[in-house]
């Protein structure tokens, strides 16, 4: 997921990322300030920390740190579900300032690592083939993960889907056991009438 919004200083803004469990999740952001003078968002935003905050399914804070204006984050998911990750910019210099518009550029990753200069350096020196081969067994571990949390998924909807179609089942059995109990007694409540009238 790689997108890029517009907010004010110290606003909140939050998305929303529907993540298996026990997957690796990387977030790398740059914010970039609005120039008056310029009329363009300048390249860096010296001064502006970025307070990022993720909250798990259960509303479990499993990440709150306050990073610079330029950053990567990580966390591991241990349920799956819908996990929110809100973002607020946190002035340290220019507090005058303050309100003034923002770009963040958020690039979100799920189960897969980001090329850092380290891993950069280190692909050099691997071979090629060593390499892609890693990288290959990561992208086949993390499809596994979402094909069993689909699954997962699939499970409970069959289940909930299961437990309405009895439910409509036992409720058309009650509606006709009503329906013929009302039946027998209009027909028994008619015929004591037509004995109590001597008509039969």
């Amino acid at each position: 997921l790689a997108l890029y919004f517009h907010i004010g200083e110290r606003e909140e803004k939050c998305i929303i990322e529907d993540i298996p469990s026990d997957t690796l999740v990387m977030g790398n952001y740059k914010v970039q300030r609005w120039d008056i003078h310029k009329q363009e968002f300048l390249e860096s935003a010296p001064g502006l920390g970025m307070f990022v905050t993720v909250t798990t399914p259960s509303d479990e804070v499993l990440l709150s740190k306050l990073y610079g204006p330029q950053g990567t984050f990580s966390f591991t998911s241990y349920i799956s579900g819908e996990h929110v990750i809100c973002l607020e910019s946190n002035s340290t210099r220019f507090v005058a300032l303050a309100g003034s518009k923002l770009r963040i550029h958020l690039d979100i990753r799920v189960g897969e690592h980001f090329m850092d200069e380290f891993v950069a350096q280190a692909k050099d020196q691997m071979s090629e083939v060593y390499f892609s081969l890693e990288h290959l067994m990561e992208q086949i571990h993390h499809i596994s993960k979402e094909q069993n949390y689909e699954r997962e998924r699939e499970e409970k909807f069959r289940k909930a889907s299961e437990e309405t179609n009895s439910n409509i089942l036992w409720w058309a059995v009650v509606q006709t056991l009503i329906l013929i109990s009302v039946g027998i007694w209009q027909i028994k409540s008619l015929r004591d009438f037509f004995i109590a009238k001597k008509l039969v």
